[in-house]
């Protein structure tokens, strides 16, 4: 029996480590040939943000769960280096069926406790570059390919969800909650632009990430993550990469999925819909908790009502 994802062609944009390393080895998984790409490579070294995973390591996982693709790094801040990225596809394939843009990294540059006229200018606007963009400009030369085809779904990797991201959230730095926000708007765009037309575009967010940057900042690894929970209780509600990916995968592959056009989806909700989990078995709802009870939730008994 074939897989769901037999004959398509996907893009993973940022797909080098966290969400976007977990939603290109979901995909292939699942059977799409994937581009793996971004900017830290063995052959070229880290990018900026000098972290150790690189892009081939990204294709490795692939292999290792009987998928197919290939690791391309690639500056998406750089329109010819996309350029060629899209034409690559075009040439091999000749169609691209699944864009997944989830390119940032901005981070590095974030200054939390400044307000606009104290954060670093040239970080600040590094941020916006990093975060809006690469985002257009990946889709600038992926969605002409995609029209030729019969169906295509672009996903705009987020943090937030529309409601969330509605008010300025504190406590974040100025740039990035703009940077942030306008993923939303991308969203909106795309849908309005792409009435009528074979390709679907919606905003997926996970919730609290066990990246390995955050799994680093509390001296965890994923086997070990729950060691945190005695002294934040908080980190309870938060889930492995893999959570958003499956439903990513689901998502992809539902011929019905323009039904979503214009909506940001949550890990949670693609759980609910496509009948996924996180790799405990469990089904953990950030947002939901935070609707609900703010922020700065440390009651462990609640948090679990939302696991």
């Amino acid at each position: 029996m074939g897989k769901i994802l037999d004959n398509h062609i996907a893009l993973v944009a940022g797909a080098t480590r966290g969400a976007g390393r977990a939603i290109a080895v979901e995909l292939a998984r699942a059977g799409a040939f994937v581009y793996a790409t971004g900017r830290s490579s063995r052959k070229e070294g880290p990018s900026d943000i000098n972290r150790p995973e690189t892009i081939e390591e990204t294709e490795e996982l692939i292999r290792s769960v009987g998928g197919e693709g290939l690791a391309i790094r690639t500056d998406h801040l750089n329109p010819e280096e996309v350029r060629s990225l899209i034409q690559q596809i075009d040439d091999r394939h000749h169609r691209l069926d699944i864009v997944v843009n989830d390119i940032f990294g901005g981070d590095r540059y974030a200054q939390w406790d400044k307000r606009l006229w104290e954060h670093d200018l040239n970080g600040g606007l590094k941020m916006m570059r990093m975060g809006i963009d690469t985002h257009l400009i990946t889709l600038h030369y992926a969605l002409p390919l995609m029209l030729r085809g019969e169906k295509g779904i672009v996903i705009e990797m987020t943090d937030g969800t529309a409601e969330a991201n509605t008010e300025f959230r504190q406590n974040v730095g100025f740039y990035y909650d703009l940077a942030k926000s306008n993923v939303a708007r991308i969203v909106k765009g795309l849908t309005y632009e792409l009435a009528n037309a074979p390709v679907t575009a919606l905003g997926v967010t996970p919730g609290w990430l066990r990246s390995e940057a955050m799994l680093q900042n509390f001296g965890v690894t994923e086997q070990t993550w729950r060691e945190v929970c005695q002294t934040t209780p908080g980190f309870a509600i938060s889930e492995s990469p893999t959570y958003v990916a499956r439903g990513i995968a689901k998502l992809a592959a539902d011929p019905e999925n323009s039904r979503y056009a214009g909506s940001i989806l949550t890990a949670r909700q693609l759980a609910e819909f496509y009948h996924v989990t996180d790799i405990d078995g469990s089904r953990p709802d950030c947002w939901g908790l935070i609707a609900k009870h703010g922020w700065n939730c440390e009651d462990g008994n609640v948090i679990q009502k939302f696991r």
